[in-house]
């Protein structure tokens, strides 16, 4: 993963797409493409005044977790955690929704707008502890990015 150039393509996408909906979902093939190890990429969004997590735009295989109870699963506990959760080996969790037998790993870091935490980016990958700082980083400064816009 070249970060540089990844960030290039990202403030491309920042700067050419007029909804938010289009970001996103430009947001999520970009890195699924051009970052080996993210196999699943989607947003996850506060479903309004409820206490779960709504789907938004994603890229990868469909999944049939469109509706996410906060304190379910992984996006669910960073919902009411308000931090970043890696996960090295899903099949260690015990509050893990599996979505396929072939993720070995996500992490998940939430959007926050004014303090508020609003959604999350999701991503899933095939390969057992594929997440470092520098995807941490990556994703944080995405979100960030994000929270002005959303």
């Amino acid at each position: 993963m070249n970060i540089k150039e990844l960030n290039t393509q990202l403030n491309s996408l920042f700067e050419h797409f007029n909804t938010s909906d289009e970001l996103l979902q430009s947001i999520c093939e970009l890195l699924r493409t051009e970052v080996a190890h993210y196999d699943w990429v989607g947003f996850y969004f506060k479903n309004g005044a409820k206490e779960e997590l709504i789907l938004g735009p994603y890229s990868g295989a469909p999944t049939d977790h469109t509706i996410i109870p906060f304190g379910k699963g992984i996006c669910g506990q960073v919902a009411v955690s308000n931090e970043n959760f890696i996960v090295p080996d899903v099949s260690a969790q015990d509050n893990y929704i599996a979505c396929s037998i072939t993720v070995k790993s996500e992490i998940v870091i939430p959007i926050f707008k004014a303090g508020e935490n609003i959604g999350q980016i999701d991503i899933d990958s095939h390969t057992l502890n594929a997440f470092t700082d520098s995807d941490v980083q990556l994703l944080e400064g995405i979100c960030k990015r994000l929270s002005s816009i959303l």
